[in-house]
């Protein structure tokens, strides 16, 4: 396994393991916040989807740079 996989593949740990676990407690902080303000939770959601997929985006920018 070269240099360049190693990276690859515990950036994809590291991957998984966030946004995993982040969209298993999703549901409870979207909770939490919106018993403060319903627009609130919604923005949350909303922002880590988001983040999700500027993931990719920024990754798709990057390789085509090189």
């Amino acid at each position: 396994m070269s240099p360049d996989d190693k990276r690859s593949a515990l950036a994809a740990i590291a991957f998984i393991i966030f946004f995993g676990g982040g969209f298993l407690i999703m549901p409870k902080i979207m909770l939490w916040l919106g018993s403060y303000s319903p627009w609130l939770g919604g923005v949350f959601g909303t922002l880590f989807v988001l983040a999700f997929f500027g993931v990719f985006w920024l990754r798709r920018k990057y390789q085509n740079r090189k």
